[in-house]
């Protein structure tokens, strides 16, 4: 029992945080209203990609840009490996027979859709791992042009720029849930770990980590990997929760969008990860209620169209000006204000 207790107290933080996304999850499903469920499942699946995006940016300094090309990766092994057999044979005539003529169930499909990305994260880590501050910014953005470039180009293959359709609508939010719990314990075994620990030195002052014989770039390569699994995972769910989609869904505005989660939860904190997710959906979702209009009487207000964007991007300003360091300021929840 002590132990138990003991063990409880060390991992209070990311165990309550866990506590709090379930009770969030299972108060909005319960609820039995299907638009809400359908933004419960999105928000899900959004905070396994920021928590991907956490695990890389928030423990090695680096802003990527390019994270959401691995998603795309990941989304499309995905639909080649569920999607129906009959389309892909019609639509998809460059992809292998082992994928071209059946249907994987889901589990092997969100296998391809972590296994892809890591392969191109492993091959792409050990040029751009080397770089630093905005080289390596910049390096990532152009990875993120090169996957639209290909994959919006290759239609044997990806279906180019028309949709790539047929695909299982499996993903509902207790699976949505179960990812993001299990993001949310990776991304903390991470940020214990000893790897965590050395790539956080790096942050902080990389020529002091390498006089301490810290290797920064096979640190921030092992991130780089495991950063892309987690946000390949999330593209994966993200297939198999439309049933369909486009190679432009997975450029600019998911790139703006999850990292606008990011920085506005904190940057160096798991539990601003995932407080950025839930703080953007509820902004997102009341402009979008806003957006459809409110009958007051017998006056219609409405939004114009695209207040989403500019409210977000006004809640992203004032987050940087009245608290640079998100909404948790670089702290874990249940930590004490430092």
């Amino acid at each position: 029992m002590d132990a138990a207790i003991r063990l409880f107290q060390r991992h209070r933080s990311p165990i309550f945080l866990a506590a709090c996304v379930i009770l969030l999850v299972a108060v909005e499903v319960l609820s039995g209203f299907k638009p809400l469920q359908l933004s419960v499942t999105e928000m899900t699946i959004r905070m396994t990609i920021v928590i991907g995006l956490y695990v890389f940016i928030g423990n090695s300094g680096i802003l990527s840009f390019g994270h959401v090309g691995f998603v795309c990766i990941g989304a499309y092994a995905a639909g080649w490996a569920a999607a129906d057999p009959n389309w892909k044979q019609l639509m998809l005539t460059g992809l292998p027979e082992l994928l071209r003529d059946r249907s994987y169930p889901f589990w092997a499909a969100e296998l391809c859709a972590i296994m892809l990305p890591v392969a191109v994260a492993l091959v792409l880590g050990v040029a751009i791992m080397r770089l630093r501050g905005i080289a390596a910014s910049i390096a990532t953005f152009a990875f993120l042009m090169v996957v639209q470039s290909l994959y919006s180009n290759w239609d044997s293959v990806t279906a180019g720029s028309s949709s790539l359709a047929r695909l299982p609508t499996v993903v509902g939010p207790w699976l949505g849930l179960a990812f993001a719990i299990t993001a949310i314990a990776v991304a903390y075994l991470f940020q214990i770990s000893r790897h965590g620990v050395l790539l956080r030195a790096s942050r902080a002052d990389d020529i002091a980590a390498k006089a301490s014989a810290v290797r920064i770039v096979r640190e921030r390569t092992i991130a780089f990997v495991l950063s892309a699994a987690i946000v390949g995972a999330g593209g994966g769910l993200y297939a198999q929760f439309l049933g369909s989609m486009t190679v432009r869904q997975f450029f600019l505005e998911m790139t703006f969008v999850t990292l606008a989660m990011l920085v506005i939860g904190g940057i160096t904190s798991l539990s601003g990860a995932v407080v950025g997710v839930v703080f953007v959906t509820f902004v997102v979702e009341f402009l979008r209620f806003l957006e459809h209009g409110v009958a007051i009487s017998t006056i219609k207000f409405a939004l114009p169209p695209g207040s989403q964007e500019i409210g977000l991007g006004l809640a992203m300003a004032l987050i940087l000006i009245l608290r640079p360091a998100g909404l948790m300021r670089g702290r874990e929840l249940l930590d004490r204000a430092r």
